[in-house]
C-alpha cells in the first residue's frame, strides 16, 4: 500500500481516475451492439454473416478514428480532445434512439459508436502524463484496465434492451457519458509533457521498420482477439447453446473482466519475466484455447471456463505488448504506440466476420475459432524469429529490459529510421 500511495503521490491522481474512467464508458459504448446483438438480430432477422459484418464495423471504425484523435489532442489539448469526443459520442447515441430504422442505418450506427473506440490512445497519455517515467508503465496499465467497460457493457445492456428495448440503450447511453464529461472537466489537468507538434511521417516512424508491423500483427492477435471476440460472444452465446439473451451478456462478462484485470498483471509479469516470454505463453495458450473452444461447442461450462483462460492470456498480451513498445522506441513511445494500437485494433474487426462466414458457409463456427488460433501460431513463429535480433540490439534474453542507458536505445531507434528499415 505504501508504494501504490508512493505512485499515487508521484503523479496526478484525479487525472488518472478521469482517464480510467473515460476509457472505460467509451470501451462500454463501443461494443454497445454486441452486447445487444441477439436483440437485434432478431429484429432485423440478420443471417450470419450480416450479424459478424455489424460487429466488425465499430471495432474497425473505431481503429481508424485513434489517429485522427491523437492528433486533435496535440492541438487542442487532450483533456479538451476528450471532451470533444465525449460530446460527439452523446450525438452519436442520440442517432442511434431516433434514427436506427434499417439494416444499412445499423451500419452506420457502427460507424457512430466507433467514435467510442478511438479513445485508446489519448486516454493513456492523459492518464500517464503526469508521472515520472518510473511510473509511466503501472499508470498506463491502470488506465488501459478502463477495459473493464466492455465486462459492464454486456452485463447491464441486456437488461437495459429487454427492459426498455434496445433502441432505448442508446439514449441511457448518450445520458451516462455525462458522468465522465463532468469528472474530466471538475478533476482532470491537462499534463504538462507537452511535446512540439510532431509531423506526419513521426507519427507513422514505426510503420516503415519490420519491428512496427510486428508489434501491430501481434496486437491484432491480442487486443484485437480480446474487442473481437466480446462483441461476439453474445451472439456465440445464444446460437449455440440456446441461453436467454441476459445470460448470454452475463456469460461473456466473466471473459471480458478477466481480460480487463490481467492486463495490468501481465504488464507487471513481463517487467519481471519479460516480454517476449510472456507473449510466447500467451500466444501458445490462445491458440491451443481457441481451438478447443470450437470443438467443445457441446458443452456451455466448458465452453466459458476455456474462453476464461483465452481471454486471460489475451489480457495478458496486451500488458506484456506494451512493455516492450518503450524498449524499442525509448524516445517516441507514444506516437509508437499510438499507430501500433491503431493498427493492431483493426484485427479485431476479422473476428465477427470470420465467425460469421464459418457459420453461414461451413455450418458450424469452429472454423472461425480455428482461424484464429492458426493466426495466433503464425504470430507466434514470427515473433521467436524477431526476438533473436531484438535480444542482440535493444532488449535482454525474453525481453527484459536492458542494462544499457536509454540514450544507447535511443541511437539504435534513430539509426533504424535513417536507415529506412522497411517492412
Amino acid at each position: 500500500m505504501s508504494s501504490f500511495r508512493t505512485f499515487l503521490h508521484s503523479g496526478h491522481g484525479p487525472t488518472l481516475f478521469a482517464a480510467f474512467l473515460y476509457f472505460s464508458f467509451s470501451c462500454c459504448i463501443w461494443v454497445l451492439n454486441g452486447a445487444m446483438a441477439p436483440f437485434i438480430g432478431e429484429t432485423f432477422d440478420l443471417s450470419p454473416a450480416q450479424k459478424g459484418l455489424m460487429l466488425s464495423v465499430p471495432i474497425i471504425a473505431g481503429a481508424l478514428m485513434r489517429f485522427p484523435l491523437g492528433i486533435l489532442s496535440q492541438y487542442i489539448g487532450r483533456k479538451n480532445a476528450t471532451l470533444v469526443e465525449m460530446g460527439l459520442i452523446a450525438v452519436a447515441m442520440l442517432f442511434g434512439f431516433f434514427f436506427v430504422k434499417s439494416f444499412n442505418d445499423l451500419l452506420a450506427m457502427g460507424v457512430l459508436l466507433g467514435i467510442a473506440g478511438a479513445s485508446f490512445g489519448v486516454a493513456l497519455s492523459l492518464g500517464s502524463g503526469w508521472f515520472p517515467p518510473q511510473h509511466k508503465g503501472l499508470a498506463m496499465g491502470l488506465v488501459g484496465a478502463g477495459n473493464v467497460g466492455t465486462a459492464v457493457s454486456v452485463l447491464v445492456a441486456p437488461p437495459l434492451a429487454q427492459w426498455l428495448g434496445w433502441q432505448a440503450v442508446y439514449a441511457v447511453a448518450a445520458a451516462a457519458i455525462l458522468v465522465p464529461m463532468v469528472v474530466m472537466v471538475l478533476f482532470a489537468k491537462e499534463p504538462p509533457d507537452v511535446d512540439s507538434h510532431a509531423s506526419f511521417r513521426e507519427h507513422i516512424a514505426c510503420l516503415f521498420e519490420k519491428d512496427g508491423w510486428v508489434f501491430s500483427l501481434i496486437y491484432g492477435v491480442t487486443f484485437g482477439g480480446f474487442i473481437g471476440l466480446i462483441t461476439f460472444l453474445p451472439s456465440y452465446y445464444y446460437d449455440q447453446f440456446g441461453v436467454s439473451k441476459v445470460q448470454a451478456g452475463q456469460l461473456t462478462m466473466l471473459a471480458a473482466f478477466m481480460g480487463a484485470a490481467v492486463r495490468i498483471v501481465g504488464g507487471w509479469i513481463s517487467d519481471r519475466w519479460g516480454g517476449v516470454n510472456t507473449l510466447t505463453v500467451v500466444l501458445l495458450v490462445v491458440a491451443v484455447g481457441l481451438v478447443l473452444v470450437g470443438i467443445s461447442s457441446a458443452s456451455l461450462a466448458l465452453t466459458t471456463l476455456l474462453l476464461i483462460l483465452c481471454f486471460a492470456a489475451l489480457g495478458a498480451g496486451n500488458g506484456a505488448l506494451f512493455q516492450l513498445v518503450p524498449l524499442r522506441w525509448p524516445t517516441s513511445t507514444a506516437v509508437a504506440g499510438s499507430m501500433i494500437g491503431e493498427i493492431g485494433a483493426l484485427g479485431g474487426g476479422l473476428v465477427p466476420n470470420a465467425m460469421g462466414l464459418s457459420k453461414q458457409y461451413l455450418g458450424s463456427y469452429v472454423w472461425g475459432f480455428v482461424f484464429f488460433g492458426v493466426l495466433s501460431l503464425v504470430m507466434l513463429g514470427v515473433m521467436r524469429v524477431m526476438q533473436i535480433r531484438w535480444t542482440r540490439t535493444w532488449a535482454e534474453k525474453g525481453g527484459r529490459a536492458r542494462t544499457t542507458t536509454v540514450s544507447s536505445q535511443a541511437n539504435f531507434a534513430s539509426g533504424e529510421v535513417k536507415r529506412g528499415a522497411r517492412p
